[in-house]
């Protein structure tokens, strides 16, 4: 394959465009923020993102390189096809259900990461554990489609894939270390633009290629291969029921979702914002789902690519870019390309700040260095914004396995964060020792589950599991669902059942060693109890968000149920009076 010099000049405009909006999108904001208050407004941009900005934005998110290539790849693949390609109903019907039912309460308390309220229900302890799952998911999930835009770069344009997963990984870690959300969210309004019209582009040239037959006919008929339309036969319905369980329910518990939900200016917004994006979600769907169709109606033999077809040389997953290459005009192929890294950037940014949030403000800010000022936080961001870059990178180049390890984390997500999130949110009375029982049942069941991409073979073997080429075995029982569940279930009962012990003076006060139950008003209860005063701007639903109080430590957290704590402890009381 020639080396593209036109290519590689577009690739290279584009990254420049991208990097002059994020830095013009920081300089443009520079002085959002009251003075201590800095920090809030690269998490969260002064929660004064609109709906255009933020629609985009929350669909960005969504839409990566591993949503754009890997629907495509699902269409395309014999014996899978439309049927299989879960990911834009999945997510779409994610984001609704995330508007619906976790968008209002999340942003009306005025939380500023997604572990704030476990940190303020569970305690420091509790926080640390789920940042960990949270951690892995999203680095995972950038070092992944930083490997996939590399690839897809050294298909078309024939450059070393080094040198684009890493010149990539600098571009976003650039913009977003200088402008945080604000830059993000701008760069994400131009980088969907890119992958809206690169793509739709490229499809009427692809279509119309001679070697390319009708994709009406290949729905449904068998020319080169399967139809394209696919099927779910009877024994692999549960395994269908359980991936599209983990799309739709483990696409709720993430930070770059919660990120762009309380940044909205109210919590309405905040629900607006994510039915926008669910709409966005399958639109942007559309032009990949046809280049799959394409790529399955091909005779590969009468193009350039030649023999054997992408699946026989185990190229499935890279069709989007192959059907880009070999079915489209060259300076077609380079619109496309340019779609592909805008929707990798799209994600990669977003992963990599809501990674570098969750630790400045959880783990350093709130578990650490409670009296680190403002300017603090903001330099723990941008450092951690360039090491979790760094290290997304890094493991895009040197992991033989980034997507296995992406895969398990998002099942972690689901099977821990998930069911942890509904009952800190919406069950009253669970408590640190329930989650702490909840979180290491959902491991156990995860892990002695099994993970073919990354050869683990399971402990345990559900009903219908078989052996696959490299003799690893595949279950076919949801047993994620399972591990989701019985993590949900775990943390009600152990939690009542530690309040009835506890309560009923059957264990004594001096076993509450996590201060959980008898202990209410010990010190790790009194660091939750002191994030909140009740001269806190109350957020309600339509309520003006400017100006804010600083991100102090007593002005963290709105949440009523702390403020009934407060009112009603003897010991404050106490305080009060002397």
């Amino acid at each position: 394959m020639a080396f593209h010099v036109e290519g590689l000049v577009a690739i290279v405009v584009f990254y420049l465009a991208i990097l002059a909006v994020g830095i013009w999108a920081a300089w443009k904001t520079k002085n959002t923020g009251s003075e201590g208050d800095r920090s809030e407004a690269i998490i969260v941009g002064g929660r004064d993102i609109g709906l255009l900005v933020g629609g985009f934005t929350m669909t960005a998110t969504w839409v990566g390189g591993g949503y754009i290539n890997g629907t495509a790849e699902a269409v395309y693949v014999p014996g899978y096809g439309l049927a299989w390609a879960q990911a834009p109903i999945g997510y779409s019907l994610s984001l609704v259900l995330g508007g619906l039912f976790f968008a209002k309460p999340m942003r009306s308390k005025g939380y500023v990461t997604m572990l704030d309220p476990f940190q303020q229900l569970y305690g420091k302890r509790m926080g640390g554990l789920l940042f960990i799952p949270a951690l892995m998911g999203e680095m995972f999930w950038a070092a992944a489609i930083f490997s996939a835009l590399g690839a897809t770069i050294s298909v078309i344009i024939d450059i070393n894939v080094n040198i684009s997963v890493i010149i990539s990984a600098l571009i976003a870690t650039m913009y977003t270390l200088v402008g945080g959300l604000y830059s993000v969210a701008y760069t994400d309004v131009v980088q969907l633009f890119c992958i809206f019209l690169g793509l739709w582009i490229s499809v009427p040239f692809a279509m119309s290629h001679p070697a390319v037959t009708d994709i009406g006919l290949t729905a449904v008929h068998q020319v080169h291969q399967a139809p394209w339309l696919g099927s779910v036969n009877s024994l692999d319905i549960y395994t269908w029921l359980d991936n599209f369980l983990l799309l739709t329910l483990g696409g709720i518990p993430w930070q770059a979702y919660f990120q762009r939900v309380l940044s909205s200016s109210s919590a309405t917004y905040a629900q607006v914002l994510s039915f926008l994006a669910a709409f966005g979600c399958l639109v942007m769907a559309l032009p990949a789902v046809l280049i799959g169709a394409i790529g399955a109606s091909t005779a590969w033999n009468e193009t350039e690519y030649g023999v054997p077809d992408p699946m026989t040389k185990k190229e499935a997953d890279m069709i989007l870019p192959i059907v880009l290459q070999y079915l489209c005009p060259v300076y077609i192929s380079f619109f496309g390309l340019g779609a592909v890294s805008a929707a990798v950037m799209s994600s990669a940014d977003s992963s990599i700040l809501s990674a570098s949030s969750m630790f400045a403000r959880n783990i350093y800010q709130l578990s650490f260095r409670q009296n680190a000022s403002d300017r603090e936080i903001v330099w723990v961001m941008r450092i951690t914004v360039f090491l979790f870059g760094a290290s997304a990178t890094a493991m895009a180049l040197l992991a033989s396995s980034v997507y296995g390890l992406w895969y398990l984390s998002s099942d972690l997500v689901y099977i821990i964060i998930f069911p942890q999130l509904l009952c800190v949110l919406f069950i009253k009375g669970t408590n640190t020792y329930g989650a702490i029982a909840g979180y290491l049942f959902g491991l156990v069941l995860r892990i002695t589950g099994g993970e073919p991409y990354l050869y683990l073979q399971p402990l345990i073997y559900y009903p219908g599991c078989y052996p696959d080429e490299n003799n690893i075995y595949i279950q076919r029982f949801p047993f994620k669902t399972l591990a989701m569940l019985t993590s949900f279930f775990t943390n009600i009962i152990v939690s009542y059942l530690a309040k009835y012990l506890f309560e009923s003076g059957t264990l004594p006060p001096k076993l509450d060693f996590l201060d959980a139950v008898v202990a209410r008003y010990s010190r790790e209860h009194m660091d939750k109890a002191t994030l909140v005063k009740s001269d806190n701007i109350v957020l309600n639903e339509l309520a003006p968000v400017n100006p804010r109080h600083s991100l102090t430590l007593s002005s963290t957290f709105t949440n009523k149920e702390a403020f009934n704590y407060v009112d009603s402890s003897p010991e404050l009381s106490n305080t009060e009076d002397n």
